[in-house]
């Protein structure tokens, strides 16, 4: 999978994503990730990018021309053109589901707006996915781009040493991940629940099963209206709910 993101801070994203497993990913090839500089596509002599919005107000406006000729140059290059998402706290706020079905796409782009944001009229003429990470305000699309480009990629084969990696996290199948535990098995008076030593991985797998469920059901029970739930789960939480 490719992903590019436009973006006026390239190495910014991409100290970022050479770190850790996407920066091991990136290396072995599972998933190619560029960082392009909206900058670089400027017509400006001064690599000026944005100017001050019509009507007054404070702030500065990203300016359409550059975004639409780095945009077109992607499209170029690639031969085609890829799914184009927007960052902005206007869109659809981010969830796992839709995560997964990026995933599944062969080329994204993900475009950064910064300072009060992009000219409507970029907006309209490529009509970008509209994407927020949630209902707050920051100072540009940087950080939530590296949320998206992050969280699809470790979906990707091979990213992840093994799929249980993700499938039992939070979020993937719409319930709170369980309890996790290391050594020492003690801990200033506090032990790991002797089942998580037993060996027994059927009653470990319940038990982190029903873990999860009482999270879920303590912390976010909204989740459980479109979690997958067995004939099991169900029982279980009718009974933690009389």
């Amino acid at each position: 999978m490719r992903i590019d993101i436009l973006t006026l801070f390239p190495d910014m994203c991409n100290t970022v994503l050479s770190e850790s497993i996407i920066g091991r990913a990136r290396q072995s090839g599972k998933v190619e990730i560029n960082c392009i500089d909206i900058r670089d596509y400027t017509e400006d002599k001064h690599r000026r990018v944005d100017d001050k919005p019509y009507g007054g107000g404070m702030g500065m406006v990203m300016a359409p021309q550059p975004i639409y000729d780095c945009y077109l140059a992607l499209c170029e290059a690639l031969g085609k053109k890829p799914h184009l998402i927007y960052m902005t706290p206007q869109g659809k706020t981010l969830t796992q589901e839709r995560v997964k079905e990026l995933s599944k796409l062969e080329s994204i782009a993900i475009l950064c707006g910064h300072y009060e944001g992009i000219d409507e009229r970029v907006i309209e003429e490529l009509e970008p996915e509209e994407i927020s990470v949630g209902d707050y305000v920051l100072t540009g699309g940087e950080l939530p781009a590296l949320i998206v480009a992050d969280a699809v990629s470790r979906m990707l084969p091979g990213v992840l040493s093994d799929d249980e990696c993700f499938e039992e996290e939070s979020h993937f199948s719409s319930l709170l991940e369980y309890p996790q535990y290391t050594h020492p098995s003690e801990w200033k008076g506090r032990e790991v629940p002797e089942i998580l030593l037993s060996g027994h991985h059927a009653n470990i797998s319940e038990w982190r099963r029903q873990r999860s469920l009482d999270r879920t059901l303590e912390r976010r029970p909204d989740l459980l209206e479109k979690a997958e739930l067995s004939d099991s789960d169900r029982q279980y939480l009718s009974k933690k709910k009389t």
